[in-house]
């Protein structure tokens, strides 16, 4: 088995490390508008994603004229690990570029490609995905919002709901039934509807947490007439589409879920023989999620799909990280929700991990976005890391476990703490 990258991918690697070094945006303009919504990228932000689109940074493993350079799978999860070592998010609208623009160029026609995904790709546009409703939740297949065929255009009805940053994107991917008499998982459609169409109304109310945290939104659909030409993929064939869209969310989300794994054992150490116990239960959640998530980027790497194994990887990471937290919470109470890796007062930079032995030190660092954003970034966010702690790996596990009986989770003492789970 090998443990490392080969000498073109760390080639690959270095290459974005120098063009991030000499193209971050200064840490000023970027403290001076911060995003609000994950469909709302403020405009020194909607500049870096331009720039990295045209550098071919911005989805590396997409073509140059989509804001990549047909990077391999590995040279794309380097380029995702670079991003998450710095804590940089390099789009503010992740369902835009992460699942909505790649679901169009994986099912859109040439025009809908340029008309709509490369806008969204530079952050000329935003985009939402309209799936949950009142009634159907998780439940894709149960979705009652209808859409009528008239002639070359379609007449929508009906709501969505939980439609993160609806009332500040451009667009939506709403997916509707435009067959009541198939199955259930026949019968859909998917669509794009721009958001200032006559009969769209959205109304963002507020987390259960923060009164302020407006990102979520109820979307009423009334009598919204869209033109054919906005129908992704085949008539009837949205479940598909959905399938596709969620695919693309997916790919890396377990890298996700396990750097905040790290980051919990980093920040947190038990106390006494039963927490020790429930700690390494938490290390052995973390390696695991490690293994099987290497695992499949080998797959992927000899052009294996493996769209079961992701979902087990992403039900896996979801469950793993849950468990963890509960366990904190009930051990430390009130300070678990100050977590010294994840919390700290807004900042639009924080300091980078160490550099790698032999490479240059950086001054640059990294996006603190709204925790509307940090809270449902997909395959485009990057999570943070601990600069401060080693990491946690199989060799070290037993000597972490040793040295976490000393001490419990510490809050950080220069800021005041705020709940960020």
């Amino acid at each position: 088995m090998q443990l490392r990258f080969d000498d073109d991918v760390e080639t690959f690697r270095a290459e974005f490390v120098a063009f991030l070094d000499e193209h971050l945006p200064a840490e000023a303009e970027a403290a001076a508008e911060r995003s609000r919504s994950t469909s709302h990228v403020p405009e020194w932000s909607r500049r870096w994603q331009r720039l990295q689109f045209d550098s071919g940074w911005l989805l590396p493993g997409n073509p140059p004229e989509f804001g990549g350079r047909n990077a391999n799978i590995l040279e794309q999860f380097v380029h995702r690990e670079e991003l998450s070592r710095r804590r940089i998010y390099h789009a503010f609208n992740p369902q835009g570029v992460g699942i909505i623009a790649a679901s169009l160029l994986s099912f859109g026609t040439d025009e809908q490609k340029q008309r709509w995904a490369v806008p969204i790709l530079r952050a000329e546009m935003t985009a939402s995905l309209g799936m949950s409703e009142p009634g159907a939740g998780s439940d894709l297949a149960g979705l009652s919002t209808r859409a009528v065929r008239d002639g070359d255009r379609f007449v929508v009805n009906g709501q969505k709901v939980w439609t993160s940053g609806a009332h500040d994107a451009d667009l939506l991917l709403a997916f509707v039934r435009t067959d009541p008499d198939a199955p259930k998982h026949k019968g859909i459609s998917a669509l794009l509807i721009p958001t200032d169409s006559p009969g769209v109304t959205r109304r963002p109310f507020a987390c259960v947490y923060d009164r302020d945290d407006l990102d979520f939104n109820e979307v009423f659909l009334t009598d919204v007439v869209v033109p054919a030409e906005n129908l992704v993929g085949p008539l009837g064939g949205g479940w598909k589409v959905a399938n596709g869209s969620l695919g693309h969310e997916r790919t890396m989300m377990w890298l996700q879920f396990a750097n905040r794994l790290g980051q919990t054992l980093q920040s947190y150490q038990p106390d006494g023989a039963l927490q020790r116990d429930q700690y390494a239960s938490i290390a052995m959640d973390y390696q695991a999620l490690r293994l099987l998530g290497s695992a499949a980027l080998a797959k992927a790497a000899r052009g294996e799909g493996d769209a079961r194994g992701l979902s087990v990887l992403k039900v896996f990471g979801s469950e793993a990280e849950q468990n963890a937290y509960r366990h904190v919470l009930e051990v430390t109470g009130a300070d678990a929700l100050a977590d010294p890796a994840m919390t700290a007062p807004y900042n639009p930079y924080s300091p980078a991990s160490s550099p790698r032995a032999g490479s240059p030190a950086t001054s640059a660092v990294s996006r603190a976005p709204s925790r509307a954003a940090r809270r449902r970034s997909s395959a485009t966010s990057s999570p943070s890391t601990c600069s401060s702690c080693p990491r946690v790996d199989s060799s070290g596990l037993e000597t972490a476990l040793m040295a976490a009986s000393t001490r419990r989770f510490s809050p950080p003492a220069q800021s005041q703490p705020r709940l960020v789970w």
